[in-house]
């Protein structure tokens, strides 16, 4: 009875541990992995293991921002099973990113994207039997080429974060309920100005949004362009063109 009621308690309980096979991964990518699960002090109910792909968004409110855990897409990787105690398990899983997932690995003064895989167990009593495991997701060589022209007209990454809410663009939508935004800044004395880059991965190709904030007062404006996931260097240059010169 003890043992039972330190395992209700978290304490001698089952135990998680996820080992992913590619920490580091592109937009759009499959996750696979390897979730460990060890037995405690007496036999237990695994009723289900859920994997859920995460990121931290920023809420803005009346009463200012905040930051919360978002949910981009989720699997469950088993069907109920009895752990024995001392006994030992291992599930494969494999869990594709969200076409939306934000890009972490970017050279911004201020990072504040993250992206992780929550490993929870259901089992009744337990407290908290999680496991977190973060990600380095990195854009794709598209994508880079845009942000690698971006720096090359001068322009350097200060932010990047993830908002929640929904983008629209020209005959594109976002569908995740939350965006990233890449801010970029140049440092020109006549002709100053904020770019913020969201890009929408949708199959074969990938959407961009510009908002672009000029200086001396003149004003936001909006373009967006679509390149194909192989786009190269001068056809990335064409598509940013209409941001550049705006």
């Amino acid at each position: 009875m003890f043992k039972k009621l330190k395992a209700s308690l978290g304490i001698g309980a089952t135990k998680v541990d996820t080992i992913l096979h590619n920490e580091s991964v592109y937009q759009g990518e499959t996750l696979r992995g390897t979730v460990h699960i060890k037995g405690g002090d007496v036999e237990q109910e695994i009723d289900s293991i859920t994997l859920k792909l995460c990121t931290e968004v920023k809420v803005e409110s009346d009463s200012g921002s905040s930051y919360q855990s978002f949910v981009l897409g989720h699997i469950q990787a088993n069907d109920p099973f009895t752990i024995q105690p001392g006994e030992e398990k291992e599930v494969p899983f494999e869990l594709k990113l969200h076409d939306e997932t934000p890009i972490t690995a970017v050279n911004a003064r201020l990072n504040q994207s993250h992206v992780w895989v929550e490993t929870v167990l259901d089992i009744d009593f337990a407290i908290d039997p999680t496991d977190r495991d973060y990600l380095e997701v990195r854009p794709l060589p598209a994508v880079q080429r845009v942000l690698s022209t971006l720096e090359r007209e001068g322009f350097t990454m200060v932010k990047a974060d993830v908002e929640k809410g929904q983008l629209r663009g020209n005959g594109f939508t976002s569908l995740s309920g939350c965006y990233q935004e890449l801010e970029f800044q140049n440092s020109g004395m006549f002709s100053k100005k904020e770019i913020e880059l969201s890009f929408i991965l949708d199959g074969s190709v990938i959407h961009c949004l510009a908002e672009i904030d000029r200086s001396f007062g003149r004003g936001d404006t909006y373009r967006s362009f679509t390149i194909s996931r192989d786009a190269s260097e001068g056809e990335v240059s064409q598509a940013l063109a209409s941001v550049l010169n705006v």
